[in-house]
């Protein structure tokens, strides 16, 4: 006996649009979040169970248009679906899991990230909405504002570097460079208040650790010839 599946008449992410088509009207709205997924593509590169998503769809029913965040996160989920990875998140692919978060940054026009994005992200079900007002700051708000959903709304956490449990991370604005821009930025941070430190940093610190492992034989060598004693022979 045939047995219906609604999921299966519902429409795939390849059929879906993968964006508003809304262009970005400040370059910020791309560097910020990919430089959040860079710490992140480090920090968890063992882990094949989330997913950061950058100006991308996200569809909860396929009778309305996508979300479209700046940024945002889901965890237990597959890191990388196919070849080609996702056009859209589309949440009856994905097992029912919405994002843990969704990050807006305030562009030089506002574009209800204060107002009617936080219904929608609220009704998505996503616990923390982050907003970060990068270059212009709306009057009685802060430069960082993070939500925690509570009974359906969101409630602003006070504090700085704000700890997500259900993450295992915590957020905050900071100065530093990235991609030889050097103004304030979001980074990731651990519960100690420690700042997760980006690609570039790495990549310096391991320079820096070679030379002077480099630096310590070289001495070695020199205080062994003082002695004549020929290091081919230890």
């Amino acid at each position: 006996m045939f047995k219906y599946n609604p999921l299966e008449c519902l429409p795939s992410s390849a059929e879906l649009p993968d964006s508003d088509d809304t262009p970005v009207d400040n370059e910020l709205q791309i560097l910020i979040p990919n430089l959040l997924l860079a710490i992140l593509a480090t920090l968890w590169q063992t882990r094949d169970d989330w997913f950061f998503g950058i100006n991308m769809g996200i569809y909860f029913t396929p009778s309305k248009p996508a979300i479209v965040p700046d940024g945002f996160l889901s965890l237990g989920v597959e890191r990388f679906v196919g070849e080609n990875g996702r056009s859209s998140y589309v949440l009856w692919e994905e097992e029912g899991i919405p994002p843990v978060l969704a990050l807006e940054i305030v562009s030089q026009t506002y574009n209800g990230e204060y107002e009617q994005k936080k219904i929608d992200y609220a009704q998505l079900g996503i616990l923390y909405y982050v907003i970060y007002a990068p270059t212009r700051l709306r009057r009685r708000r802060q430069r960082l504002e993070v939500y925690r959903l509570v009974e359906g709304k969101y409630i602003l956490l006070p504090g700085d570097k704000i700890w997500m449990p259900e993450i295992g991370l915590g957020i905050d604005r900071e100065r530093g460079t990235y991609q030889g821009i050097t103004r304030e930025w979001l980074f990731w941070y651990d519960e100690s208040g420690n700042r997760y430190s980006t690609p570039e940093e790495l990549a310096v610190k391991q320079q820096q650790q070679l030379e002077q492992s480099q630096q310590q034989l070289q001495e070695l060598l020199t205080r062994l010839q003082q002695k004549g004693i020929d290091p081919d022979t230890i």
